[in-house]
């Protein structure tokens, strides 16, 4: 008999260890955190909601854009104007994937936990991205900076916005570019174009980033790409906003080119205006979550499109810190520090590889300290849970119109009629005045609300037939 010599592959085959307890902890970290948050967030607006404190229109808005999504037809928004295509205001297709949704449950609740869920989605890659450059402890503390930090606070405190669609985009395109994966950070971001005009900016920056940081060592044939995918988002954007826009606008123009500025002022003039007020918010991006320390990763080259439109509009809710407007930029800030602190542990200066390892213990630390004054610091509140007297007496008003009316309403009323009757914005009318107005107002009168109604609509007479604790509902006589 011939004997044969072993050879490679008769050797038994190497065994992979499986992974230890520890291990297996620390890959459930971002998924349990991002379980935490969305439970915050969910609380946070449904509870909101439930208490009929809404703070703008732009949850009704939404919500009937998403039901004609739902129903087939064509997105149309009336409380923009009677019959206003929505495409014509932002260009926002990607909310139509909260359609099948809305059909199932048909409540502006199911677009507030949608919100809470896409928010919640981004404490993954950035929790994860963090972990894989930092460790797992230095990982969950910017995980935990990121999904308490200001700016998505106040986005959840405000209704609903289509940009809760750009924050996980941005925070999975990140995390790419930290991780080397080149084209998947291009594919991230250009779903950007479909969530609003603007964010084909930062699309094209993201892809700046991946050619800054592809540019040298075996990727460097990936720069190129990612500087013709930059153009690409550039003018995909301009076209959005001087062709897609105005084609569906009845005015054939994008209307907020009027909020860059109509006195004939330059950009540079518009930075000056609220300068105050401007150099506050970017001291707010900055030193709060990331301690100034993201300025030394390229990464922060993402926030800057953002800023810019907003700072150089002549809009002054623009330029603060309230509402959504800061929400897309907190992944950036975030995964800009994880990126600044794994440069500074490795850097050659002394005094950056001591401060480093403890920033995201500083920026969990500040969160946590800010949240006191923020909307989480409400779900510590037992009356933040209970609807209270004004919001059941406004519910018994509202249900005096009738399913299917057409209503002419203000904020509060609002989202709680968009699901089930035609609602217009106060003042307006589809062809002559509305059937029903819905109203708050704690200082109005039965009285004074007719007046004001006649006002509004000479041409009908309106009495009240509903009224309680401010909210009034008034039907015009046939």
């Amino acid at each position: 008999m011939t004997m044969t010599s072993p050879t490679a592959t008769d050797a038994p085959a190497a065994r992979i260890s499986p992974p230890t307890a520890a291990a297996r902890r620390a890959r459930r970290d971002p998924s349990l955190l991002a379980v935490a948050f969305f439970a915050v967030y969910t609380a946070l607006s449904v509870t909101r909601y439930h208490r009929l404190d809404n703070r703008s229109w732009d949850l009704g808005i939404f919500e009937q854009v998403v039901r004609s999504y739902a129903h087939l037809q064509t997105p149309v928004a009336d409380l923009k104007g009677p019959g206003f295509p929505i495409l014509g205001d932002h260009f926002s297709p990607v909310t139509a994937l909260i359609a099948p949704f809305y059909r199932l449950f048909p409540t502006p609740v199911t677009l507030l936990v949608a919100q809470a869920a896409l928010f919640a989605l981004a404490v993954v890659p950035v929790t994860r991205a963090a972990a894989h450059l930092l460790g797992r402890a230095r990982g969950a503390a910017i995980g935990v900076a990121y999904g308490l930090s200001w700016g998505v606070q106040r986005a959840v405190d405000f209704d609903f916005h289509e940009i809760c669609f750009a924050v996980p985009l941005i925070a999975f395109a990140l995390e790419a570019i930290l991780r080397e994966r080149w084209r998947a950070a291009l594919n991230w971001a250009l779903p950007l174009l479909l969530v609003k005009e603007d964010l084909g900016a930062t699309a094209a920056a993201i892809a700046v980033v991946v050619a800054v940081r592809a540019r040298h060592g075996r990727d460097a044939r990936v720069a190129p790409a990612a500087l013709g995918v930059a153009a690409f988002c550039v003018i995909a954007c301009g076209l959005i906003i001087s062709v897609v826009i105005p084609a569906f606008n009845s005015g054939g123009e994008y209307d907020y080119w009027t909020k860059l500025g109509e006195d004939g002022g330059g950009p540079l003039d518009q930075v000056l205006t609220g300068g105050e007020e401007k150099f506050r918010t970017l001291l707010w991006v900055l030193v709060p979550t990331t301690g100034l320390l993201a300025l030394r990763s390229p990464l922060l080259l993402v926030a800057a499109p953002t800023l810019a439109w907003r700072f150089v509009s002549q809009e002054p809710h623009y330029w603060g810190t309230d509402w959504h407007y800061s929400a897309v930029l907190m992944p950036v800030a975030a995964l800009a520090l994880a990126d600044a602190v794994h440069r500074g542990r490795h850097s050659s200066r002394p005094w950056l590889r001591a401060s480093a390892p403890p920033a995201p213990a500083m920026a969990v630390t500040a969160a946590l300290a800010l949240s006191t004054a923020l909307p989480v610091a409400t779900l510590t509140h037992a009356a933040t849970y209970r609807a209270g007297p004004a919001a059941e007496a406004g519910e018994r008003v509202l249900a005096a119109v009738p399913d299917g009316a057409e209503v002419a309403a203000n904020v509060r009323p609002i989202s709680r009629l968009t699901g089930r009757c035609r609602v217009f914005w106060i003042g307006q009318g589809d062809d002559g005045p509305p059937r029903y107005i819905a109203y708050y107002d704690a200082h109005q009168t039965p009285a004074s609300m007719v007046d004001y109604a006649q006002g509004l609509y000479p041409e009908a007479r309106y009495t009240v037939v509903a009224e309680e604790a401010g909210f009034f509902v008034l039907r015009a006589d046939r």
